[in-house]
């Protein structure tokens, strides 16, 4: 299975394909879609769009994850991430990939056991469980790739059911 796990945003979109048969886990790729401050909102949702669609064409993933809007005190902030989320699950829905959504603890528990656990836990368990060299950067990356992560897992678990 190809998994590609989206942490949605709006200036900031991460990206992760990994791939996974039976226990074994790899990264393909990972990276971001960026989009500048000044940029008006119509053509900042586009551009995530089209590099989305871009990287679902080049990648071929056969499954998708994108972790749930987590709602902060700002309202605004949750609002512009809630946009690019759309804009991120329309270039999902449009390539005709499965979509399920993950909430913030799940992809924590998949990954390190701990509901609780920090950044810094969840990407040295990406390093670990990819036998990674390196941390994938930038941040965004590193949690898209973990939200695949979290869906290979639960793919694994309801085989098991």
């Amino acid at each position: 299975m190809r998994v590609i796990g989206i942490d949605p945003g709006t200036a900031i979109t991460g990206w992760g394909i990994v791939e996974g048969e039976g226990n074994e886990l790899s990264l393909v790729a990972c990276g971001v879609v960026t989009t500048p401050a000044g940029m008006p909102l119509p053509q900042r949702l586009q551009s995530i769009y089209r590099e989305l669609t871009t990287i679902i064409d080049q990648y071929q993933p056969n499954s998708s994850a994108i972790e749930e809007l987590f709602f902060s005190k700002n309202a605004k902030t949750a609002l512009a991430v809630g946009h690019g989320r759309g804009v991120a699950m329309l270039a999902l829905a449009n390539a005709d990939l499965p979509i399920v959504e993950y909430k913030p603890l799940e992809v924590k528990q998949a990954l390190t056991g701990y509901g609780g656990a920090d950044k810094q836990q969840i990407q040295q368990m990406v390093k670990l469980l990819l036998a990674l060299d390196d941390i994938p950067r930038p941040d965004d990356a590193a949690d898209a790739v973990a939200v695949a992560i979290c869906h290979l897992h639960s793919a694994r678990l309801r085989l098991l059911e």
